[in-house]
């Protein structure tokens, strides 16, 4: 409304066209929670419930059919309650694409229910912001062939969006997607997310025998997370409906392909066009398959195609422990690396979430983002991250001086050992003129920590052996906002609650930024041992045309020290699970071949 022109002194109103160009719904007003709020007690809030979702669809032709209408099923103080929960201001003022967060987390949490044992199951976020940020949409032609809820269109449309572009006017999405139920979850998931899409479902929509919008070298860029390791496709269908520059691969004596992995990975790189780039998820196995697989590989390879493989680790799934593999083609790599694909082996590079998940945190992203970056020679993004470490890690050292002041107060007379090393924390910042300068604050964040804490409790010890009289004394010689010992040992629990969080995430931003530069410090690719590798064709050959990264990168030396002693348990154990699945797979495989036989 402040944007709104005035017209003889009147501001006029906003119309529905206006929610187009920001690429949002209009709601009438009968489909507003405001409005839905005024019914009476006795009125039937299920049946306006379905009539509100008529008229959003109404708004949108890629959501007709698709929003639910079964609100009757409900009691009317169940939805009036549902109805005042979303109505909240709050919410506002949030910022941000909440309703899309909100959306997010309840698809994370009822992916266990719908994810089926058939290879399909939905791509965790951070995979897919990393597949985003490799192949850097700008404009153009998006295909996913396997879309499910469509978390590779949401994250194309931020990140163009992000760019000040407008994803609906320079992205056109396309999308396939078998199971119709995910289809529609597709559909509303790029509604809320502001987006449009053209996305076939249901039988024609199967990949393996079907090009359901046509698009053989016609797509700028293709994106996935295909079902792993699918048996039973029929061979002679998957033929027919071609995609297959690289031949079929291996046919059973039942004609049937056991294993569907580089149909998949043949579709994708069909799909491109002679500038195009592919993102796509898929099984670890695939990148070392023998037979008919690796024959498909030694074409890829020779190609020149191939531009990136990344290892990712167990647990980045919601539903499978099991690691896979991010591959990445471009039909037009620069010179330099035409004869070369860059290998990273980030399997052990990771933030636990809770003891089954695991991500990429931001900074992680970033990390991972910056050594493509430098093997495609964009230093210039290499410097702006550094940039970017040294601003945030300022800008949250100041806020965090709030906090350390509120502990110096609450603290009192237990508060002198945390002033000197405040002190020396702000000190070391302000001469601080490159990033790495500030890599010293890390031990003295640390350091305020554990000073933070014994103090903390060296007050509360003191507190609670004063009398009541004695307390309230105390307690009011410190706050006069505060009246009891019990309410100023809260305050002051959250107080530093809140301190160490904050030295928490800025000493994470320290570390990831110290793990970077440790590595590129100048700003140029080079190898690194256990992490990345530049690899000729040459020697993808003598690997007999794997593109396993660990069979590049190698393994980096192992300095055992008191600070990475659990994050080296964590990847022994890491290492035993990953091992496990790779036996379990080749005992598959086995199988399989067996079953091939006819044994």
């Amino acid at each position: 409304m402040k944007d709104r022109p005035v017209r003889e002194g009147r501001v006029l109103p906003v119309e529905p066209n206006d929610f187009k160009t920001k690429n949002a719904l209009y709601l009438p007003e009968n489909a507003r929670y405001d409005d839905l709020l005024t019914l009476s007690d006795d009125a039937d809030i299920g049946k306006a419930i379905n009539d509100a979702m008529e008229l959003v669809e109404q708004q949108s032709a890629q959501l007709v059919g698709i929003l639910p209408k079964t609100y009757t099923s409900f009691k009317n103080d169940l939805l009036r309650e549902l109805l005042r929960i979303f109505n909240n201001k709050t919410l506002d003022e949030v910022g941000g694409d909440l309703i899309g967060r909100i959306y997010e987390y309840f698809l994370s949490k009822f992916a266990p229910a719908v994810a089926s044992d058939d290879g399909v199951f939905f791509t965790p976020k951070s995979l897919v912001q990393m597949i985003v940020n490799v192949i850097e949409p700008k404009r153009g032609v998006l295909l996913d062939p396997a879309c499910g809820s469509g978390g590779m269109f949401v994250q194309t449309g931020d990140f163009v969006n992000e760019n000040g572009i407008s994803a609906n006017t320079t992205m056109t999405f396309f999308g396939q997607e078998k199971v119709e139920y995910n289809a529609k979850l597709c559909l509303m998931n790029m509604a809320v997310h502001g987006l449009n899409g053209i996305i076939k479902s249901g039988d024609e929509a199967n990949t393996f025998y079907n090009d359901a919008h046509n698009l053989v070298g016609q797509c700028d860029y293709v994106m996935a997370n295909p079902p792993f390791n699918v048996d039973k496709v029929k061979s002679e269908s998957a033929y027919n409906a071609g995609r297959l520059p690289f031949g079929l691969s291996g046919v059973n004596s039942k004609k049937e392909l056991s294993n569907a992995n580089y149909l998949w990975i043949s579709y994708f790189y069909a799909y491109l066009n002679e500038t195009g780039r592919a993102g796509f998820v898929m099984a670890a196995s695939a990148t070392d398959s023998g037979g008919k697989d690796r024959e498909i590989r030694k074409q890829l390879i020779e190609s020149r195609s191939v531009d990136v493989m990344l290892s990712v680790g167990n647990n980045f799934f919601y539903t499978k422990s099991l690691p896979c593999t991010l591959w990445f083609f471009d039909r037009a790599k620069i010179d330099e690396n035409r004869d070369s694909a860059l290998f990273i082996d980030a399997r052990n590079y990771y933030t636990v979430v809770d003891r089954t998940l695991n991500e990429w945190s931001i900074w992680q992203l970033k990390n991972l983002n910056a050594i493509v970056w430098l093997y495609r020679g964009e230093t210039k993004k290499y410097s702006n991250l550094l940039e970017e470490y040294k601003k945030e890690t300022t800008e949250r050292l100041c806020g965090l001086y709030l906090l350390m002041e509120n502990d110096l107060e609450l603290l009192e007379r237990f508060a002198d050992p945390l002033r000197g090393i405040k002190a020396e924390i702000e000190s070391t910042l302000n001469k601080a003129s490159a990033l790495q300068e500030l890599y010293h604050l890390n031990g003295l964040l640390q350091k305020y920590t554990s000073v933070l804490n014994e103090q903390t409790k060296s007050l509360i010890s003191y507190g609670d052996g004063l009398d009541k009289d004695e307390a309230k004394t105390y307690v009011q010689s410190v706050s006069k906002s505060i009246s009891t010992w019990a309410q100023f040992k809260k305050a002051v629990s959250s107080n530093v609650e809140s301190t160490i969080a904050e030295i928490n995430a800025c000493r994470t931003i320290i570390k990831e930024a110290k793990w970077l530069t440790e590595k590129f410090d100048d700003g140029t690719y080079q190898d690194v041992l256990g992490l990345c590798k530049r690899a000729s064709l040459s020697e993808i050959e003598e690997k007999n045309y794997s593109l396993t990264p660990g069979a590049y990168v190698g393994v980096a030396p192992v300095i055992e020290t008191e600070d990475n002693f659990p994050e080296r348990m964590v990847e022994i154990h890491n290492e035993l699970r990953a091992l496990q699945t790779e036996a379990n797979d080749l005992m598959d495989i086995i199988s399989a071949n067996f079953e091939g036989l006819g044994l």
